[in-house]
């Protein structure tokens, strides 16, 4: 998928007068590559990526790269002189890029310091755009900051690559209609390698025996490739995410379910959501804190969500069931149960959309979900003034009924909040209690899937 915004965002960087450093990050297979393609062509640049190598290997490959480039001879010494062989072609500004700089970027080497002379005018006389990049979330949230620091670098521009919305997903699968979309979305997310190698002309369940349950297929190994890339101990981490997956989402449940201490299971949480693979969900501040679910763990990233939740637990059945048995065995049945959190996640998104372009009643400056203990508002938006809209969401159920409109009166009154609109999302139909009860009030708005 192209990442048009991002490679604009670059350009209005690079169009400055000034000389610019970027850090520019995202979890593997989000397309760096696509948006450093497009934003660097028609322009005088140096690519390179780094290794995961010792200090003096690095040095050796990126000076043979430099002095192969521009024709000199390879024997720098340091990065310093590496960097002094840079020459523009045209006179233009320069795009320096160092690519996975997690591997070569380190506290043992003076690599960033010489970039940020590069930066500074002191090894290269001509206009220059430094581009640190890396694929790695936790070294550019923690370590990268922290290096930055003792090498009194400003960075100028921090890009992060997050996963794409469900809107990008209905325009990369355009034959699809929306349940199609929603499905895909609570599967793969939104990471565009795993978009690009889904095939929208086929079904979903073409797609999961081919892509997932297939050994040949393109993400058969990549949940637990994905954890394996940066966090040690995969089985440790796979032990905690089958738990959370299989229904423990507190602490305490975990502990009991794990059989690791309080500690050891809050030290790899915390490496968990570093890495973007857990959350920790916050349920929306009312009035009604007594009644609300605190502490609550979930997996954030839909495709390990989708793996440890279905092929983990069955992972023998794996082996022995075609991948067509597989599906109709362990993931037909619940399917429909897992999308619901996917579901709410779109109908939260349309009506950020509808915020963003004022077709709201109030401005919403946030919107989360509330999670009571014996209910839950699927949406709820608040403005600065503390008025409100709130919403639930059906996606399973064959018709929304008029006794989940009471269900949510009932979580309102525990959540002690009122709400100037309220929106029943349906993935199916609207009984007819409800329709004729969106007629008489205005304030209740029926919004049915294919609106979405």
């Amino acid at each position: 998928m192209t990442r048009t915004n991002e490679a604009k965002k670059l350009e209005s960087i690079y169009q400055s007068s000034e000389n610019n450093f970027v850090l520019m990050y995202g979890r593997l297979g989000c397309g760096t590559e696509a948006v450093l393609d497009e934003f660097t062509t028609g322009k005088s640049y140096f690519y390179y990526r780094s290794r995961q190598c010792s200090d003096a290997k690095q040095l050796k490959y990126l000076d043979d790269q430099i002095s192969s480039t521009y024709d000199k001879k390879a024997d720098a010494a340091s990065f310093d002189e590496c960097f002094k062989k840079f020459r523009s072609k045209d006179g233009s500004k320069l795009v320096v890029i160092i690519d996975e700089a997690q591997y070569a970027i380190k506290k043992t080497n003076d690599l960033l310091k010489s970039l940020v002379s590069l930066k500074n005018k002191k090894l290269y006389p001509g206009k220059v755009m430094v581009i640190v990049v890396s694929s790695s979330i936790v070294w550019s949230n923690n370590s990268f900051p922290e290096l930055a620091k003792e090498a009194n670098i400003k960075v100028d521009e921090t890009i992060k690559l997050d996963n794409h919305s469900f809107l990008d997903i209905v325009r990369a699968f355009p034959n699809y209609n929306v349940a199609e979309c929603v499905s895909a979305y609570g599967i793969i997310g939104g990471v565009s390698e795993y978009i690009d190698r889904w095939n929208g002309k086929k079904s979903i369940k073409a797609n999961v025996c081919e892509n997932i349950l297939s050994p040949t297929g393109y993400l058969y190994s990549a949940a637990e490739g994905y954890i394996s890339s940066e966090l040690r101990e995969l089985s440790c981490y796979n032990t905690i995410l089958g738990s959370i997956a299989s229904g423990h989402e507190k602490l305490n449940d975990l502990f009991e379910d794990t059989g690791y201490s309080r500690a050891k299971i809050s030290v790899y949480m915390k490496n968990l959501a570093a890495f973007d693979v857990i959350e920790k969900i916050v349920s929306f501040e009312t009035g009604g804190w007594d009644n609300t679910k605190k502490g609550i763990y979930r997996i954030k990233e839909p495709y390990i969500n989708f793996w440890f939740t279905f092929v983990y637990p069955h992972l023998s059945e794996l082996i022995s069931y075609t991948p067509e048995r597989f599906f109709d065995t362990f993931i037909e049945p619940k399917l429909d149960e897992y999308l619901q959190t996917y579901f709410v996640n779109v109908c939260r998104e349309y009506l950020h959309l509808l915020n963003i372009v004022g077709q709201l009643p109030i401005k919403l400056t946030q919107i989360g979900t509330w999670l009571g203990k014996e209910g839950t508002i699927d949406v709820i938006g608040q403005s600065a003034n503390r008025e409100n809209v709130v919403g639930i969401c059906n996606w399973a159920k064959k018709s929304m009924g008029y006794e989940s409109y009471e269900k949510l009166l009932e979580s309102m009154k525990l959540a002690r909040i009122s709400a100037n609109t309220i929106y029943l999302f349906s993935a199916t139909k609207f009984d007819d209690k409800l329709i004729q009860l969106s007629k008489e009030n205005k304030s209740i708005v029926l919004v049915d899937m294919t609106e979405l």
